[in-house]
């Protein structure tokens, strides 16, 4: 998949997402830093249906947000921001392989330093800033770094 979008179309994009990808949990997001990562993790939150305030987990390493699913469970998306973490061991101190591996949506920024921890059937997203500051995001092959 690929979208194009403004910040003012960013809404609208972001439940189109979940209509693509609504049965997927955990998903890499990689873009060079001010692209937009956090801003589209919190609107894909909003979309979601998550009430809670959102924010960037930079200190906090993880975030945790829950939301009602369509049966009215509550579920739960964690936010990751791996920047500061130095490895692998780091990254699994600080509970990085048990967010991963829960019945959750894990959105994971920095992710190169777990690469080898993330389960096979993760969505890696691209997020780009276009010369007229729009972003596209689209799908990556991990492997086309």
């Amino acid at each position: 998949m690929r979208w194009t979008f403004s910040q003012e179309e960013l809404p609208v994009i972001a439940r189109d997402f979940w209509k693509e990808y609504g049965n997927r949990r955990v998903f890499t997001l990689e873009g060079p830093m001010g692209a937009g990562k956090t801003t589209l993790v919190k609107a894909l939150c909003a979309a979601a249906g998550v009430s809670d305030t959102t924010a960037s987990p930079t200190f906090s390493i993880i975030n945790e947000y829950n939301y009602k699913d369509d049966t009215g469970k509550i579920r739960r998306i964690y936010h990751l921001d791996l920047y500061r973490l130095r490895d692998e061991d780091e990254a699994i101190t600080a509970g990085v392989e048990d967010t991963i591996y829960q019945d959750a949506i894990s959105f994971i920024e920095w992710p190169d330093v777990i690469a080898a921890l993330l389960p096979d059937d993760t969505v890696h997203l691209q997020i780009s800033v276009l010369p007229d500051q729009k972003r596209e995001l689209r799908e990556a092959d991990p492997r086309n770094k």
